[in-house]
């Protein structure tokens, strides 16, 4: 059974007053939950400090849980970089857990990283093969130690990091800490997002922009898809010289679907308003009879309006969350996925008794989820059910982060859209065309690999994933 996982939040602070910056991170690291809710950490250093010397906390589960009254004490230090983390179930253990701390030659290197390399494998074994003895099975390790070679021979860290970026395929936004510098980069297809902020003298790295507002920092710009950026006293520097032509970018359509917070802005597109716009294209391409739109909390519930506002179908709620059981779509294995269901949702039967009920999720993997939601609807009293997916239907695994499984587990892969309508229980099924993805994401560049089989870069012959995971 393959192993359903998502993004995992970064974040950095450098504050150039020399304000201590733990508490920030972990407030920063708060607004990202949403990335990921198996594991955190933060790592600080203090730059007018002992060159070197690094605080880290981390360990398995929420942040809330993770850091305990009295455990940023002793996080002392104007500089440092933050992570929550999602893993596969085999490698969710504290070892894997970020930022992860290296000690060598030039200092102390600090790393967080979302994404997926797809040749980590690769990379990994030219180390091991060069005496490299490694204490986790995540490819940001490999990341960090390809850094720290390179910076031996390299005039500055940046420099380093930019040649280390250079053998990397795949997708990846990192936030490095040195000694005296916090740098951000992105890859060149701009897989995953990562944006700029400044709070007085402090300076932001962060995956979304809820988490600058969440520490009252202001929005500067984002990080181009394959831009270095350097933050030191003397403000940010940009090495652009790896950034790819827009046409060849390929953002991740699920920050706009599913992934991002609808508060948050990526690049430069509202997520709440993608969401709006996914709704009102299913309401014209999937037009139907109802009496009452619903969304399947949370990320279902603005495509919902969006689908009430174009059709004038009433938006109303059909389904009360519990907010402290993690998303369905992550979880690792079938028998939970199908059980927690009920755990996280129930369904306002004084809501959707007798009524015909358009029902909008986000996405349709498996199909377990969507026949029990379905289920709990129609128990309630629902007359009929109408589901609309505000995605298109998936065909194809992910290679870049998106745990989108091998193909013959994915339900579009072997059913045709009446099969899918039968057998999750809905009178109709519609999903979002996939011309609409485009207009979405504001026109920009997104990668389609998972509905088309066309992805931005080549994707590797052998399938590694969950062998070397983020």
């Amino acid at each position: 059974m393959s192993k359903l996982h998502e993004e995992c939040g970064v974040f950095g602070i450098y504050d150039l007053d020399g304000g201590n910056v733990a508490s920030s991170i972990y407030y920063g690291l708060l607004a990202l939950q949403h990335r990921g809710q198996e594991s955190c950490g933060i790592a600080v250093s203090d730059t007018s400090g002992p060159k070197g010397k690094v605080d880290s906390y981390k360990g398995m589960g929420l942040v809330n849980e993770v850091f305990v009254e009295g455990a940023l004490d002793g996080l002392q230090g104007d500089i440092g970089v933050g992570h929550v983390r999602y893993s596969t179930a085999g490698a969710s253990t504290r070892e894997n857990a970020q930022p992860l701390v290296l000690n060598y030659v030039k200092g102390t290197l600090g790393l967080a990283h979302n994404g997926n390399l797809i040749n980590a494998a690769e990379l990994r074994k030219e180390l091991e093969y060069g005496g490299a003895i490694f204490q986790t099975t995540i490819d940001t390790e490999v990341i960090a130690y390809h850094i720290a070679r390179e910076r031996v021979k390299s005039k500055s860290v940046e420099e380093a990091v930019g040649r280390a970026v250079d053998k990397l395929k795949g997708a990846y936004s990192l936030v490095v800490m040195s000694p005296r510098k916090l740098i951000g980069v992105r890859d060149p297809y701009g897989f995953k997002p990562l944006c700029i902020g400044k709070r007085d003298n402090a300076y932001i790295l962060a995956s979304e922009s809820c988490a600058l507002d969440t520490i009252g920092a202001q929005f500067v710009r984002n990080v181009e898809p394959g831009e270095i950026v350097t933050i030191t006293p003397q403000g940010i520097m940009s090495d652009t010289s790896r950034c790819l032509p827009l046409e060849k970018q390929g953002r991740c359509i699920f920050e706009y679907i599913y992934f991002a917070r609808p508060d948050s802005h990526i690049d430069g597109i509202s997520v709440y308003q993608s969401r709006i716009l996914a709704g009102k294209y299913l309401a014209m391409d999937s037009p139907v009879e109802a009496d009452l739109v619903v969304g399947v909390p949370e990320s279902g519930n603005a495509a919902a309006l969006g689908y009430s506002l174009e059709s004038g179908i009433p938006y109303g709620t059909a389904f009360v969350k519990n907010s402290y059981v993690g998303r369905t779509f992550i979880k690792p294995k079938q028998s939970n996925r199908e059980s927690s269901v009920q755990v996280k949702l129930n369904v306002l039967k004084e809501a959707v008794a007798g009524k015909r009920v358009i029902m909008i999720d986000d996405s349709i993997v498996r199909g377990t989820t969507s026949d029990r939601i379905v289920t709990m609807l129609k128990e309630a009293g629902a007359k009929e059910v109408h589901m609309r997916v505000s995605s298109p239907p998936f065909l194809w695994p992910c290679y870049f982060g998106t745990d989108v499984p091998e193909r013959d587990q994915l339900i579009a892969y072997n059913h045709s859209l009446e099969e899918i309508r039968q057998i999750i229980g809905a009178d109709t099924l519609g999903y979002l065309e996939i011309g609409r993805l485009e207009q979405i994401a504001g026109g920009q560049p997104i990668c389609k690999g998972c509905f088309t089989g066309n992805y931005p870069m080549k994707p590797p012959a052998d399938d590694i994933r969950g062998e070397y995971e983020k």
